[in-house]
């Protein structure tokens, strides 16, 4: 998360020139190699355990990490960020390792409390801003944000010392198997509709965790202290929450609550589609009835011989208030006369062209609430996800939840690189909720076309022992 909030303070300050496509690029870097070692670190992990494994990520982490605050050129932000992305394949570790000391019907709780750490995220998205602040003394020591990369640096190298010295190791019993039949799991579409859930829901988490800070920056002229603040709104409940989505799945179900949690998110992301605007377009305008001269010309009526056409004269427009919540859309509506006294005017001429004006402020407030869902609704959604992964997968959570990792950790990459390049193409922040509705929209629509495959095929199972009896 530490891009999301670096790359805009360095945009913001003038060091670095970076265009938005640049800046979701190396926003959505560590999330790449992230995603990418999840795999492969799943599959060490069964091998070897969790501590060796968790302990070694972190250690190898904190020297790109490091190394990122003398970077002096894109290129070098470039490799450093996709080297101390490795810390992101600490989740395959944390899914394999955590799930074995649990028994099935505790799974969903188990990992959901795990998972919970996404909420760690916030900490760097309230925190850094203010650290970045007291390290610049705001801005004035520009230089000096230089110093932020080596204090992770530090608490990666912390944390791995503390993990090695006070857990114990487990291995599965399967660990001993070959890298191919480790990897045999891979050829259900299962695991490809599970990667696309996490796709949306940890990803979609991920990319919005960083995306959300210059957002809001950019649409409501935000201090980076303010946008990190209003950002945590969005990742600390949604980290948190997932432990509760862990007792929710094991309680319902993980079918029931995906369905609950895509509808939310679709729910949401339609509502914030429409961009803070103020437009002008054509409205609908005064026609004559009848052929004839035009003798009077008003802001309020124009008059063809003895015809009177009503006219709506424009409003006073005033600059309204940002602190004021308008939640609705406000529209204006008036007339502009198209003709002149003298003038001859034939039936169905224009007399007066309409114009419509339409000012919709998206509220921050608002927006910020719909955000705060569709948080909530991803932390559920990610505790979901991983219940499924130990309920058909037992024997593989670390290869199965690896892959299913890095499809998830690929939304994160892939989702500021294509905001920028939305933003780039369109000038629209809100091309952004048009992505996750349509992503959103395709999950929904593979969770509903399978349900119902299983239905049919229960059906079937009923019915054909009945009709085996009636034919004896």
């Amino acid at each position: 998360m530490l891009n999301g909030v670096l790359v805009t303070f360095l945009i913001d300050g003038g060091v670095f020139n970076w265009d938005a496509t640049q800046a979701g690029t190396l926003i959505g870097a560590p999330v790449l190699t992230g995603s990418l070692m999840r795999l492969p670190i799943g599959v060490l992990t069964d091998r070897f355990g969790g501590r060796p494994v968790f302990s070694i990520l972190m250690l190898l982490s904190a020297i790109p990490m490091y190394l990122l605050g003398q970077a002096n050129s894109y290129n070098e932000y470039l490799i450093y960020s996709l080297g101390f992305g490795m810390t992101g394949a600490s989740f395959a570790v944390g899914i394999a390792f955590s799930s074995l000391w649990f028994s099935k019907e505790r799974q969903g709780t188990a990992l959901g409390i795990f998972g919970a750490g996404n909420a760690g995220a916030a900490l760097t998205t309230l925190g850094a801003p203010r650290l970045l602040n007291s390290l610049t003394n705001s801005g004035a020591d520009i230089d000096n944000w230089r110093q932020l990369p080596a204090i992770y640096a530090a608490a990666l190298i912390v944390m791995a010392i503390v993990f090695y010295l006070f857990t114990n190791n487990r291995k599965p019993a399967t660990g001993r198997r070959s890298l191919r039949m480790m990897l045999r799991p891979l050829k259900y579409v299962r695991v490809w509709r599970f990667g696309l859930y996490y796709f949306l829901v940890f990803g979609g988490f991920v990319a919005l965790a960083q995306w959300l800070v210059p957002y809001y920056v950019n649409v409501y002229s935000m201090t980076l202290i303010t946008a990190g603040l209003l950002t945590s709104i969005f990742s600390l409940p949604s980290g948190v929450i997932r432990a509760g989505g862990g007792v929710m799945s094991d309680k319902y179900g993980a079918r029931s609550v995906m369905y609950l949690v895509l509808v939310l998110i679709a729910i949401c992301s339609f509502l914030l589609f429409f961009p803070k605007m103020s437009i002008e377009s054509p409205g609908n305008g005064v026609m004559a009835a009848s052929g004839g001269t035009v003798t009077l010309v008003t802001e309020s009526e124009i008059r063809v011989d003895d015809q009177v056409y009503p006219l709506t004269p424009k409003p006073v427009i005033s600059e309204v208030d940002e602190s004021e919540m308008i939640v609705l859309p406000q529209i204006d509506t008036w007339h502009v006369a198209r003709v002149e006294v003298g003038q001859q005017v034939a039936r169905r001429d224009l007399l007066a062209g309409g114009i419509t004006h339409i000012f919709f402020q998206a509220n921050v407030v608002i927006f910020t609430g719909l955000v705060f869902i569709i948080g909530i609704s991803m932390g559920i959604g990610k505790a979901a996800v991983y219940k499924y992964i130990p309920q058909y997968f037992p024997s593989d959570v670390g290869v199965v939840g690896g892959i299913v990792g890095v499809i998830g950790g690929l939304g994160g990459f892939v989702g500021p690189f294509i905001f920028g390049r939305l933003l780039d193409s369109t000038g629209l922040w809100t091309t952004t909720w048009v992505f996750f509705f349509v992503v959103t929209m395709a999950c929904l629509l593979w969770l509903y076309i399978t349900v119902r495959g299983i239905s049919k095929k229960d059906s079937r199972i009923e019915v054909e022992p009945e009709m085996g009896k009636a034919g004896a």
